[in-house]
């Protein structure tokens, strides 16, 4: 009597499954099956991106997204100020970097406010309230140093503000998750290239003065 063997599904192969095996799988690893997602994305179409399987509080997200967006409008003017307002030696790439960083944190605002859309919420774009919504404060700055000292404090306040967020965030919307996570890291260059710009200034100020020890 012959007896039969079976050969062993090697590792990143698929072998043929029937529906029942898919749907006890799809059920093993908490997916939705297909029946059910057909059925839920006809409700509340409207809603476009919003479907019933978003989990996050959509109204504390748009919360927090617009203190965001109001951070970030109020960066870009502390940028722009301090990007015309920059003279001295020093000042050339000083200035460079200050708009660089301008338009950088305008990208971002735009994002934020494309995302609150998404969402179903309004920007808040009003000049009424900015800097009560803001989480870093306009600091003008009277010298080119304490011009970089602000706009890098500022930096430092918007990393661990968005660090909150991602974290609040988690797991339950992972677009806004996404582009928290992307403005995050951009600001994270941005306060080591003003950490660097700081330290470089003081080198120069301290070599230009012989009697400073």
């Amino acid at each position: 009597m012959k007896t039969s063997t079976s050969i062993p599904v090697q590792p990143g192969t698929t072998a043929h499954r029937t529906p029942r095996q898919e749907g006890i799988i799809k059920e093993a690893i908490s997916l939705t099956d297909v029946k059910t997602l057909r059925a839920r994305a006809r409700q509340g179409i409207e809603g476009g991106a919003m479907t019933v399987g978003y989990k996050a509080k959509a109204e504390t997200v748009i919360r927090l997204l617009n203190e965001a967006l109001a951070t970030e409008i109020v960066c870009v003017l502390r940028y722009k100020r301090h990007y015309f307002m920059a003279t001295g030696i020093s000042s050339l790439s000083v200035k460079g970097e200050f708009l660089q960083h301008a338009t950088e944190e305008q990208a971002h605002a735009d994002q934020l406010a494309e995302r609150i859309v998404q969402l179903g919420g309004e920007p808040n774009l009003s000049p009424e309230g900015l800097l009560s919504r803001s989480h870093s404060e306009y600091v003008e700055g009277a010298s080119l140093t304490e011009m970089i000292r602000e706009d890098l404090i500022a930096e430092r306040i918007a990393i661990d503000s968005y660090r909150e967020m991602v974290a609040y965030v988690g797991t339950d919307d992972s677009t806004t998750r996404k582009v928290l996570e992307g403005i995050l890291a951009q600001e994270e260059e941005h306060a080591e290239d003003l950490a660097s710009l700081l330290k470089e200034l003081g080198s120069h100020e301290h070599a230009s003065d012989p009697g400073r020890n």
